[in-house]
């Protein structure tokens, strides 16, 4: 009852071994970032951008790619990106929701009654617990990607593997066409948090703490999951905490602290420092140091639009969005996570929510009839109380001002497009992802008339503490396709258009794969940057070309996953005049999830995103299509 499943292969055992991630050669960068230009730009802005990066290639760029490469190879226990990339994350001032926190919501259980507010949290906490204390103990099968699961997703496999030492145990793996992901992040899931500090915030862990921080009403609460011998608590006792909150009628607090980590990060970090001064610092270290954020809702979620924004930001008062995630169940059971950015990435949110979804549908802790343990919740749950001053309660007044007006900025929009996905691209031999992205291209053309700036976010977990690359999905491929689709319909045979969908897919799978392999190029110059003004180097011309400004000002910023577990995700726009894409291509259709602020119309970019897709689908299909 204490562990999901206890593997063969220890959690950790790939871990020594995993490859280091690659510093991209410079001239390969600089022809990647020229290629990503190039639909961007006119000729002369081309050409004026295109003799910057060869003089930076040259001159100063090489200068600092061979001091990237000499420290890359003092530093072989990790990447090259991971200090930069912490400290992006770390040193950025805005609030974390809206602009870094994403969320994925969990698909129902299958057994509606199992869906009852309390009994879904009852087993969602226990298989969370048992997910930590998993992983904890060594017994999580490591996270791989199988190419030829016949041969490596074995039984077989698996007792030879375990045999083979750490130190080479991945070239095992990649003999038969496995690769061991990076599990690095996993720790940051448990009993962390964020901690707002003047210029660069902290991530704190506390591996000790036993329990759990619940919120409701914008009231928080703690009791023990674990207890004093490392066992988990019994699932009945779980229950009757849950249900004890649950029944708790104390009304929301007038300062609900909550909105404080919704703040500006430099001005968090100062009322912050209040807080502790005015004697709530051990209130404090239990919202910290808990296992993680459960947010029990008191409302049921009425549709998709509603559930995205109940996920992505809610109320403000009844989430810790410093936690590095927070468990959010509404009263009729949805459930979702809304996740904390710097400490890790979606791959390993993911494995988590599919661990805990497989295991809290079928083996759940309690059932419906389930009765409580009968103990006496009122000593085990504790109440936090916070001792508030003027300054504090003037902060979280102005905090929940701006975070209201922030919210209420922000529109939410989906579609479902249902007249195919991923089977018949296959079928077609197109890719399902580089069409889905070829739509959002079309679309944009549709509604704005032009190409701009777009962000694919793709894993580097294949390598020891990889975290992303960027995939640029508009290229001179799509931009030409979308203007034939667009606006020279006439011109083009449904051959011709056919055609020119499978040059995008192709080209589209190689930037996919170069991404994937640690060969994009926008990580590469984001290293080369942050080691320059590290250097206290003047920044080079190159950066300070308004094209590469405009080049990572992403208007369009995407990214996908498809799992049984999750039913919808979703994240804030990244510029003020962007759209924020989370989309999904299944089987035999595709959802798409927006959100934009007032610049933009996101319902209309839905519109013509849905009639990119019609349009693509029966060109493959060999229809011919009207304007």
């Amino acid at each position: 009852a204490e562990f999901l499943h206890r593997s063969i292969v220890p959690t950790m055992h790939y871990q020594r071994s995993l490859p280091r991630l690659p510093v991209p050669k410079l001239e390969d960068t600089i022809t990647r970032y020229l290629n990503a230009q190039k639909p961007l730009l006119n000729d002369d802005q081309f050409r004026k951008t295109e003799e910057l990066a060869h003089a930076f290639e040259k001159g100063i760029g090489r200068e600092l790619h061979e001091q990237l490469v000499a420290q890359d190879n003092q530093n072989k226990h990790t990447s090259y990106i991971t200090g930069p990339w912490f400290d992006m994350y770390l040193k950025a001032r805005e609030p974390v929701v809206l602009n870094f926190n994403a969320f994925m919501s969990f698909n129902p259980d299958p057994k509606p009654e199992y869906n009852d507010q309390l009994t879904r949290a009852t087993n969602m906490t226990v298989s969370a617990v048992r997910f930590m204390k998993t992983f904890r103990a060594g017994y999580l099968e490591p996270e791989v990607f199988h190419l030829n699961p016949e041969k490596s997703d074995t039984e077989l496999f698996k007792k030879i593997i375990r045999f083979v030492p750490s130190s080479v145990s991945w070239f095992g793996a990649y003999m038969v066409n496995a690769y061991p992901l990076d599990m690095s992040q996993y720790f940051r899931l448990f009993n962390s948090t964020r901690i707002p500090k003047p210029e660069k915030d902290e991530l704190y862990t506390d591996e000790k703490a036993k329990h759990l921080l619940v919120l409701r009403n914008g009231n928080f609460y703690v009791f023990d999951v674990i207890d004093r011998d490392g066992n988990m608590v019994k699932p009945s006792e779980i229950q009757a905490h849950l249900k004890y909150i649950l029944s708790d009628n104390s009304p929301s607090p007038a300062f609900p602290l909550g909105y404080l980590s919704s703040e500006n990060r430099d001005t968090w970090a100062s009322l912050r420092k209040n807080l502790l001064d005015n004697g709530n610092a051990e209130a404090l270290q239990k919202v910290d140091s808990a296992v993680f954020c459960l947010s029990l809702d008191d409302f049921p979620i009425k549709d998709f639009v509603h559930l995205s924004h109940t996920m992505l930001h809610g109320d403000g008062a009844n989430r810790w969005y410093d936690k590095s995630f927070n468990l959010i169940i509404a009263k009729d059971g949805t459930a979702g996570i809304n996740f904390e950015h710097s400490w890790g990435d979606g791959v390993a949110v993911l494995r988590f929510q599919n661990e805990v979804f497989k295991d809290s549908t079928k083996s759940p802790a309690i059932s419906p009839q389930s009765q409580p343990a009968s103990v006496d919740s009122s000593k085990a749950v504790q109440k936090l109380d916070f001792k508030l001053n003027d300054a504090l309660k003037a902060g979280i007044t102005k905090a929940k001002e701006k975070f209201d007006a922030t919210v209420e900025s922000l529109s939410v929009n989906m579609i479902q497009f249902q007249e195919g996905g991923k089977d018949l691209l296959k079928q077609k031999k197109v890719s399902p992802d580089a069409v889905a992205q070829l739509a959002f291209q079309m679309a944009f053309l549709r509604q704005y008339n032009q190409t701009v700036a777009t962000y694919e976010s793709c894993s580097t977990a294949a390598f020891k503490h990889g975290r992303t690359e960027t995939i640029r999905p508009a290229s001179v491929h799509t931009k030409k396709c979308s203007e034939a689709f667009v606006k020279e319909l006439s011109k083009h045979s449904t051959e011709e258009l056919q055609k020119l969908i499978v040059e995008c897919s192709k080209y589209h799978g190689r930037l996919t794969k170069e991404a994937a392999m640690g060969q994009g190029f926008d990580r590469h110059l984001f290293g080369l940057r942050y080691l320059a003004l590290s250097k206290g180097l003047a920044l080079p011309d190159f950066y300070q070309d308004q094209a590469y400004a405009r080049l990572n000002h992403n208007i369009i910023s995407t990214s996908t996953l498809v799992s049984p577990a999750v039913q919808l995700g979703g994240f804030g726009p990244v510029v003020s005049d962007g759209f924020g894409l989370g989309y999904q291509v299944h089987d035999n259709w595709i959802g798409c999830n927006v959100s934009s602020y007032p610049t933009r119309n996101g319902t209309e970019f839905l519109q013509c995103i849905h009639k990119s897709l019609e349009d693509i689908f029966n060109v493959l299909k060999g229809k011919k299509i009207g304007s």
